[in-house]
């Protein structure tokens, strides 16, 4: 599906990082597999430290330290936000709504727009969309988007496929109208035969969670993990992604009637350093144009990495500067989207740690 919105920008990025932070090596011995098979992956793959949350964090607690920093710092009041959007897969409860969760605790207006999408790493642009469409109303004039997982409590400490790569961590970006005019390209496609790809089997209505979910079973890779943990069936992941990512880049850039060398920036989901590369090099696309570098400082936080990813690496430019961008999002669903936009001259663009 091709989408186009036009007279809309982004005005700030901010990403919220947990303190507490795990090397690959303080955790090498918790998987059945020699010391120099793993460290052979931790190069290929991108496995150095990440961080994640202690216990008893939410998402929550992610999103209102960052919110309370903005309105701290004076570059986004609460009487400003016309619109809350959460993009998570990791939500407080099942219900409320995490959204309503942070709206309260933050005491916002009611006359706001609140709500939760259940998206995973395609839901950076998920939340874009979603905010987009609702400045089209005359009465929504900015919109606060959340991004923020804490899957690092659904992953098996015995499981080298997700377990060194999953990271926790938040994200807020400020949309806004734009006067000057700028077209805005999108794409959003879906896959619902792919589901068992990349799945938490257990804990919900289907099949909630039991003793018997909870106990670890040895998969044919030598991975020990349970009912209720992250299951990846890496392959299938890694070739949907080869495959279906790099001809939706070539039919957004087509619309928008863009040559790939004219983007300046590839903005892509971090799942792991290897993935990245061979994406890149599918698209005929340096390594200098689409960073890789986010796993290996921060773990992969599910849609939180491309605001995180940003921030990292253009943070101080993009508060000066203003860039073509091509954003993109894939993963369980199976899902994969996408936005090429300018972004530039922000109020803000960083990443704060959060501090329980």
């Amino acid at each position: 599906m091709n989408l186009k919105f036009r007279n809309k920008k982004i005005t700030g990025i901010l990403g919220v990082i947990p303190e507490r932070e795990i090397l690959f090596e303080d955790e090498i011995d918790n998987y059945e597999f020699t010391r120099r098979q793993s460290m052979k992956l931790k190069l290929v793959m991108g496995f150095n430290k990440r961080r994640i949350v202690n216990e008893g964090t939410t998402i929550s607690d992610l999103c209102i330290f960052g919110l309370n920093y903005l309105f701290d710092k004076n570059l986004l009041k609460k009487e400003e936000i016309d619109g809350l959007i959460l993009v998570t897969q990791s939500p407080d409860y099942f219900m409320p709504s995490t959204c309503h969760v942070i709206h309260g605790r933050l005491g916002l207006k009611k006359d706001i727009y609140c709500s939760d999408i259940n998206q995973g790493c395609a839901g950076y642009s998920y939340g874009l969309n979603k905010a987009f469409m609702l400045l089209e109303q005359d009465s929504i004039k900015k919109v606060v988007v959340l991004n923020a997982d804490v899957l690092s409590r659904k992953v098996s400490k015995k499981d080298r496929s997700s377990g060194p790569l999953t990271g926790d961590g938040a994200a807020i970006t400020i949309v806004e109208n734009d006067p000057s005019g700028n077209t805005i390209y999108g794409a959003v496609k879906s896959d619902g035969s792919g589901v068992d790809a990349l799945i938490i089997p257990a804990g919900g209505f289907r099949l909630p969670s039991t003793a018997q979910t909870a106990e670890l079973v040895k998969d044919h890779a030598g991975n020990y993990k349970a009912l209720d943990h992250i299951d990846m069936k890496g392959d299938e992941v890694f070739n949907f992604v080869q495959r279906e990512v790099p001809l939706m880049i070539d039919e957004l850039l087509n619309n928008a009637g863009v040559n790939k060398d004219d983007v300046d920036y590839y903005m892509f989901h971090q799942p792991n350093k290897f993935m990245v590369k061979q994406l890149a090099n599918a698209m005929g696309v340096t390594n200098e144009k689409m960073p890789n570098n986010l796993v290996e400082n921060f773990g992969n936080s599910a849609s939180v990495t491309i605001p995180i990813l940003i921030s990292y690496n253009l943070g101080d430019r993009l508060k000066k500067e203003s860039f073509l961008v091509c954003l993109s999002g894939f993963g369980n669903g199976l899902s994969w989207s996408s936005l090429l936009m300018k972004i530039g001259n922000l109020d803000f663009c960083e990443t704060i740690d959060y501090e329980n």
